[in-house]
């Protein structure tokens, strides 16, 4: 059974592993049909998650429709999370992280979630024309009003989130993180611990190619929008593939697979760190929940750790249309 975890200082308990959601409607190819996205969510719940994440950015909102429709027979046991900051919805229209802008997001999440409140919201990317103070302010008139329960950032960096947090304290940080992308080692994570505050990676499985199931050959549908992602060029899949090869290696030691590794590596690192692995198969839901079952012992950690260092990772992680989901 999946353990749960604090983010915050104000008890917002959630399973260990959540379920990203955002893969169902957008960014990887075709979208999936609403009766197969509503089944995988129905079953990640039923498996024992409640953690669950969306975004207005989405799909304008049809990631949240399909959400709603599928937890809302069980929407008091679970934990829902959704972001605001982007113009119209759209993360190619650039940011827009103004009061009024966020009350809109928040008024339209609440009616295609089909829910009375959201439990944890996020600022989906800084947005360097609004004060951050501006957009906690609001946050907690949202909170008086009941609509919204705890705050969130995301891709925020270390003065944004002291900021943040003093205004109105933050429950959680959502940022990549994973063996593939460990740039939050160096400052963000002390803060988080520091300021106990939760920390939700995504892509903790790289995006995917952390599972194994990719090669420098694999050819992505051509809306998948890892085309543009420089880290997924042919060369530097091939590139990376020493991480690939270390993984794999571990898990055959471990008799487990390369993503469930992957994925028990990141609970292993702070207690208050919750992954939102997303898939489309339910065949992949159940193997990611597996981690939760994958004991690495502090020797198994010092052997990754060791290899890991003599790995370098080579290429950007994001370009062209997508610029908009760095760090500002």
């Amino acid at each position: 059974m999946i353990k749960t975890r604090i983010l915050g200082t104000h008890g917002l308990e959630v399973s260990e592993l959540g379920l990203g959601c955002m893969g169902l409607t957008f960014g990887y190819g075709t979208a999936t049909d609403e009766k197969t996205g509503i089944e995988l969510i129905r079953k990640a719940y039923d498996l024992g998650v409640t953690f669950f994440d969306t975004a207005e950015a989405y799909s304008k909102g049809g990631n949240e429709i399909v959400l709603g429709k599928a937890v809302k027979s069980f929407r008091e046991n679970i934990v829902l999370a959704t972001k605001f900051g982007f113009k119209d919805g759209d993360p190619n229209a650039g940011l827009d992280s103004s009061p009024n802008r966020i009350r809109q997001v928040v008024e339209n999440s609440l009616q295609f979630l089909q829910t009375d409140y959201i439990d944890l919201l996020y600022q989906h990317r800084v947005d360097p024309d609004v004060p951050i103070e501006d957009v906690a302010g609001t946050i907690k008139d949202l909170i008086k009003e009941g609509k919204v329960k705890h705050w969130g950032l995301s891709e925020a960096g270390v003065d944004i989130i002291r900021k943040a947090h003093f205004e109105q304290p933050v429950t959680a940080l959502q940022s990549e993180y994973s063996m593939f992308y460990r740039e939050p080692e160096k400052e963000i994570i002390p803060l988080l611990e520091e300021l106990s505050i939760g920390f939700v990676p995504f892509s903790p499985l790289g995006k995917g190619f952390l599972t194994g199931a990719m090669t420098s050959e694999t050819k992505f549908e051509s809306t998948d929008f890892r085309n543009t992602v420089p880290r997924f060029s042919e060369e530097n899949r091939k590139a990376n593939q020493a991480l690939v090869d270390l993984v794999k290696q571990i898990a055959t030691q471990k008799q487990a697979t390369p993503a469930q590794i992957a994925l028990a590596w990141l609970l292993s690192q702070k207690p208050f760190i919750a992954p939102i692995p997303g898939t489309t198969k339910i065949h992949r839901l159940e193997e990611n929940i597996g981690s939760t079952s994958v004991e690495l012992t502090p020797d198994d950690l010092q052997q990754i750790e060791t290899a890991l260092k003599e790995i370098e990772i080579v290429g950007e992680r994001y370009s062209g249309n997508y610029k908009n989901f760095v760090n500002k």
